[in-house]
């Protein structure tokens, strides 16, 4: 078997201790969600401008502040790219289109 094969079968019997409640390697890493309201404030923008700024569409932006969804993991990185460069993130989308 190869060394691929091996690995393989030893994290499926770790996944497998773990969905059963027993100590096993399987290590859980959890992301902190975006404050997307919190970010939205802190750059002064009403809903409709942010998500026309940011091309998130609006009611997509309304259900993550209001807790219905959550953005997911691809969304939670833009919103952390938002969040820290606010300007260059919008200035890259006009160049765009």
């Amino acid at each position: 078997m190869t060394k691929f094969g091996e690995a393989l079968i030893e994290s499926l019997g770790d996944a497998l201790a773990h969905a059963r409640g027993e100590a096993s390697g399987v290590r859980v890493h959890t992301v902190a969600l975006p404050d997307v309201r919190a970010i939205r404030r802190k750059l002064h923008m009403s809903q409709q401008v942010f998500a026309e700024t940011y091309r998130i569409p609006l009611p997509t932006l309304k259900n993550w502040e209001q807790g219905r969804r959550h953005p997911d993991a691809p969304a939670a990185a833009y919103l952390l790219a938002i969040s820290r460069l606010p300007g260059e993130v919008s200035a890259a989308l006009a160049q765009d289109g």
